[in-house]
């Protein structure tokens, strides 16, 4: 009943929904020139052969699939590869980091015309979707023409859970659909059991298989030389609010360390400009690295407000803050600056990252702050004691690199389920 009541309203508000879009893209957050693949339209050829189509909501989920595109590649050469994203950000960064040869293609929006021309057009054998984007139509749809579905690397909030119980009937039909789910922790396989499903195992987190970050050496050379006699320190991936506490903590360690530079890389780079205009209100000296402003002595702060250059950062600054983390918005993956030697700082907030923020507390990896006084304070212990940073950015690799047998996991289940030839065997 209640998917019928959504195919129902999805179909009538065939016109609010356009002019939504429609403002997205005025606002730029729909892709210019691949606008019409929000329709289903596509534009690039379907090659020849078998398909395996892959769908990541945004950057964490894209990511976190590309080293399993990466041995899809590798042990399955007869199959071609089409990755899915609904983000501008993301299909930037895809453009980047997908290996030669893989398809991207913006996700169609949830209305059945735009999901079966999509469909019509792409003929997926198999569907790989990441997380927990669960869209009703494009599910149903692939699974009425018999695409072999899995839902990978799969996660189930208690706040999720609570409110799927409401709907249990509903989502329980849509989870029919998968024919494996592969969740990313045992509560999460708990959770999934509770809203009815039988055919889920936990095999792991896929983000801790994901490879460094990759990085221009010529231009971590040439900043390395620009700041080699200055004490740093990034807030990587900070959202609104965030910046100008940054910038009242490189006021308060500046007093200390005259020579501070604070590195602010915002997860949406668009906001750039604004977060400019706020940092020089607040007094401080801005280089903006989309505009190639230079780095000056008396730069306060670099705002590192380009696409795709984080492994750039975290490889130049010794000690990294996660963003999203001071207030309850969920934070961002500590895995990445692990695996390049920081040391990490958070807020009390992580909590979309539950199972890994466990595994870094145990063996104290990460140092977890309630406020910006408290920031300030740990990033001041670091910066006066090499020993102390060296130590805390150590734990914190060895947890990133604990669980890169994930990847294999994952990879077999999916070889078994769906009867896959691996090259060789």
């Amino acid at each position: 009943m209640i998917y019928s009541l959504y195919r129902l309203s999805t179909t009538l508000a065939a016109p609010l929904i356009h002019r939504y879009l429609q403002k997205r893209l005025v606002k730029g957050k729909e892709h210019p020139t691949r606008f019409e693949e929000r329709f289903g339209h596509a534009s690039q050829p379907r090659p020849t052969g078998q398909l395996i189509w892959l769908h990541g909501a945004s950057v964490g989920e894209a990511i976190s699939l590309l080293a399993l595109i990466d041995k899809l590649q590798n042990e399955l050469p007869d199959y071609h590869i089409l990755m899915t994203t609904g983000t501008v950000t993301s299909a930037e960064l895809m453009e980047k980091r997908l290996p030669e040869g893989v398809i991207h293609q913006f996700v169609p929006v949830d209305r059945l015309p735009y999901v079966r021309r999509f469909l019509d057009y792409w003929r997926p054998d198999i569907a790989l979707w990441a997380e927990s984007e669960l869209w009703p139509n494009l599910l149903h749809e692939s699974h009425k023409r018999g695409i072999k579905m899995a839902l990978i690397n799969a996660r189930m909030s208690s706040r999720s859970l609570k409110k799927w119980l409401r709907f249990k009937g509903f989502i329980k039909g849509l989870l029919s659909t998968f024919d494996l789910c592969l969740a990313q922790t045992d509560k999460d396989c708990e959770n999934y059991r509770l809203l009815g499903v039988k055919h889920i195992e936990c095999v792991g987190n896929l983000k801790y298989a994901a490879g460094d970050l990759p990085c221009d050496e010529a231009e971590l050379a040439f900043l390395k030389e620009q700041t080699a006699q200055r004490p740093l320190w990034l807030a990587a991936s900070t959202h609104p609010g965030e910046e100008l506490r940054m910038g009242r903590v490189h006021h308060e360690l500046k007093k200390k360390f005259p020579g501070l530079l604070t590195l602010i890389a915002p997860r949406h780079p668009e906001r750039g400009d604004s977060i400019l205009m706020d940092l020089k209100g607040e007094g401080l000296c801005v280089a903006q690295r989309s505009k190639a402003d230079q780095l000056h002595p008396e730069t306060d702060v670099y705002l590192c407000d380009t696409m795709g250059e984080l492994g750039l950062f975290y490889r130049l600054s010794p000690i990294v803050f996660m963003g999203k983390s001071l207030d309850p918005l969920g934070g961002q993956n500590p895995l990445e600056p692990a695996r390049l030697d920081c040391a990490l700082l958070c807020g009390p907030y992580m909590t979309n990252f539950t199972e890994i923020m466990n595994s870094f507390e145990q063996s104290q990896a990460i140092t977890i702050v309630k406020d910006e006084t408290e920031l300030s304070q740990v990033i001041d212990g670091f910066l006066r004691d090499p020993v102390k940073l060296h130590a805390s950015a150590v734990s914190a690799k060895q947890i990133a690199y604990g669980e890169a047998s994930v990847l294999d996991r994952v990879f077999k289940r999916l070889c078994h389920n769906f009867s896959l030839e691996i090259k060789g065997d």
